[in-house]
């Protein structure tokens, strides 16, 4: 796959893999609002699934400090898995200016797109269905295409977690919890979801991944 270019300059990624000296090989952004207002909604799906990864790999999400030589914006905190070597990074910026972290982190650790998965929730899926994908649009989805804005290309594997539609209000209903009915259905997707990203967080090939999930998704 040829690297994207950045329109009228030299190419944005590749040049001295700054990621030699960190071991950071891999990034995943799961996207969401911070605050307690924001916990437990539709719209923070991907928050719960790196919290989830997280708890259950015994890694610990930390400030930007803690990233040996980074110095862009620090609205995030991360988890840095070292088996393997991945960084788990929940944006701080409000969903819609996602792209404002992803694109210094991907710079900092000398990435490509196809070194990044970001998960994030989808009104066009069922409650608890799950997809992966290796790119594409946005879907409408704000935070997935401010990362697409910020990285210029739509070749960035992802992965949506359904949170259903309900009415015309679609503002309204990805700021709402999901009702008792659903939440034990969404615990078994975000811990599915969190197994998937640690599997392509293994070996970095989206389709592999997809092909070891699809069945059991459909």
């Amino acid at each position: 796959m040829s690297a994207p270019v950045r329109r009228g300059s030299e190419p944005r990624w590749g040049g001295i893999r700054q990621a030699m000296a960190r071991s950071v090989r891999r990034l995943v952004f799961g996207l969401g609002n911070p605050g307690p207002d924001y916990e437990g909604t539709r719209h923070n799906v991907g928050f719960d699934v790196l919290d989830h990864l997280a708890l259950h790999e015994g890694l610990l999400f930390q400030s930007p400090a803690s990233l040996d030589g980074y110095s862009g914006p620090s609205r995030f905190s991360c988890a840095r898995s070292f088996a393997p070597n991945g960084l788990l990074v929940k944006p701080e910026t409000f969903m819609n200016r996602s792209g404002d972290v992803a694109l210094p982190l991907v710079e900092w650790a000398g990435c490509h797109p196809e070194d990044v998965l970001v998960v994030y929730d989808d009104m066009d899926l069922e409650v608890a269905d799950l997809r992966i994908r290796a790119g594409g649009s946005s879907g409408g989805q704000k935070g997935m295409q401010s990362i697409i804005e910020s990285l210029e290309t739509d070749r960035i594997p992802r992965l949506r977690v359904g949170i259903g539609r309900s009415g015309p209000d679609a503002a309204r209903h990805v700021l709402s919890r999901f009702r008792a009915e659903e939440i034990v259905e969404m615990e078994i997707s975000v811990a599915e979801a969190s197994e998937a990203v640690l599997d392509w967080l293994g070996h970095g090939r989206i389709q592999e991944t997809m092909t070891r999930f699809h069945s059991r998704w459909k």
